[in-house]
């Protein structure tokens, strides 16, 4: 009797695909309510403070459980994490879509935070599966998707809203997220490579720690005032929590973060960029659009309906999609050092367009098409150069880093961002145009620390990458 031989090995398009299905279905969601967020506002009856948690709850979520299940995924593997990020994001928007008050809210994003490790994930899997010839492009494209899902949540937001009404929103991620869920559950193949250790749970609480402490008065600091004990007392417990993290995790067997894997030149340059770019992009996705649904009466703005002003972001996702697939062949070209360095100049240009230059509809949409260009060939670029310097195991917690630290930063610059306009509230209870101004420029300067940023990362890195294990 002939003896059977291993079961036939998934084949790398349909895997492909199915990531991609994942990848397409979490940037959907992560942008679909942006522009809606006045409307969110009137109704669950809350503040702008309180709305503005809506993007932070789920930015925050995000970067406690990205890298959480990005080292999970290394250790059980990367398939079963991305069915458990899928899941989470369906049963997020489950509950997001029944709340009644903007608590009930929030923790349908807190819940949906769990599934900001889908890219990572998705990416180790690409490295997994797909013939190494064609992992820069794989990943490209589905960096590309990332902005071609963020740039369609945005767009779809207002014909949905008038079509099914705002609950839409919620309900139609459900499906999608689900059967996403599904097919992953179904098509990828289990990981062929694994690490050891397990998941050091102190850490863990102590980032979610100091992430709260920090983010909390951020956001208050208009309320409460800057210099008022509670604000200068969380922001020193923000200090002395990321302190004890950092030992925590530097002397940890199995680290949720490994210390030394970041001190390689090509990570943590990289990780830098990556964190100061994303303080402007959430920030961007978040208030843009309020910003241009604002009526003229106002100061500023365009009285745009929610549907216009997705059209009027349009741009921005064509750039971002062009950029992710054309960033591939310029690294290739002109090294990752260059094209980063660009993206961070490109991006600093157009904060400082929202800032200054934002009269005219044609001013947003050019710096709007800039930040498409920065954004979508920045998340290429530092992807590829994470996976081809670390190694096989290490590409899900090293991955899951570079999203999460980007994570953080768009966390910080929506709570920024957030609290200043609170600080700026007309007659009307809209924010002013200084408001906008300071915001904005705030974010500015953040993306002028991502240029000094970009020229540190080394033309090509052959540093050894250390083990996550200790003696």
């Amino acid at each position: 009797m002939p003896l059977q031989g291993p079961p036939a090995p998934a084949k790398p398009r349909a895997v492909l695909i199915v990531v991609l299905l994942g990848v397409f279905s979490f940037a959907l969601l992560q942008s679909l309510i942006n522009p809606v967020l006045p409307q969110l506002q009137q109704d669950l009856e809350t503040t702008q403070a309180l709305v503005t948690w809506v993007i932070t709850a789920f930015l925050l979520s995000a970067s406690v459980f990205t890298p959480i299940l990005g080292r999970l995924g290394d250790r059980y593997g990367k398939d079963r994490m991305l069915v458990l990020a899928l899941t989470a994001l369906a049963a997020g928007s489950l509950v997001s879509a029944l709340a009644t008050d903007i608590s009930v809210m929030i923790i349908g994003r807190v819940i949906q935070g769990v599934g900001g490790s889908v890219l990572p994930l998705s990416f180790g899997i690409i490295r997994d599966e797909v013939p190494r010839d064609r992992i820069p492009s794989a990943i490209g494209l589905a960096s590309a998707l990332t902005a071609v899902g963020g740039g369609v949540g945005i767009v779809l937001s207002g014909p949905l809203t008038d079509a099914l009404g705002l609950r839409a929103l919620f309900w139609i991620p459900v499906g999608i997220t689900a059967a996403a869920a599904i097919a992953a559950r179904l098509v990828v193949p289990p990981s062929p490579s694994r690490s050891e250790g397990s998941i050091s749970w102190s850490s863990s609480i102590l980032m979610a720690g100091w992430l709260l402490t920090l983010l909390v008065p951020l956001t208050q600091a208009s309320k409460w005032g800057w210099g008022s004990g509670r604000v200068v007392g969380l922001l020193i417990t923000a200090v002395v929590l990321a302190s004890a993290w950092g030992v925590v995790e530097s002397r940890s067997a199995s680290p949720l973060v490994d210390m030394r894997m970041l001190r390689i030149p090509a990570i943590w340059t990289t990780n830098l960029v990556s964190l100061l770019l994303g303080t402007g992009l959430f920030a961007v996705f978040g208030f843009v659009p309020a910003f241009l649904q604002s009526p003229q009466g106002s100061g500023y703005g365009f009285n745009a309906s929610v549907t216009e002003a997705g059209l009027l972001l349009l741009p921005m996702t064509v750039a971002m999609f062009a950029a992710g697939l054309l960033s591939v062949r310029l690294t290739r070209v002109l090294g990752a050092r260059a094209v980063l360095t660009s993206a961070a100049v490109l991006n600093m240009a157009a904060l400082a367009m929202l800032a200054f230059q934002h009269d005219h509809v044609w001013q947003v949409v050019v710096a709007m098409g800039l930040l498409g260009i920065s954004f979508g060939g920045a998340v290429a670029t530092m992807s590829n150069v994470i996976v081809t310097a670390v190694r096989p195991d290490q590409t899900g917690i090293a991955n899951g880093v570079n999203a999460n630290v980007r994570t953080i930063g768009g966390a910080v610059g929506a709570a920024l961002m957030g609290g200043i306009l609170s600080a700026h509230l007309g007659d009307a209870g809209l924010p002013t145009e200084d408001g906008y101004i300071y915001g904005f420029a705030v974010l500015g300067l953040a993306a002028l620390g991502s240029v000094f940023a970009a020229l540190r990362v080394p033309k090509r890195d052959r540093t050894p990458i250390p083990t996550a294990q200790t003696s």
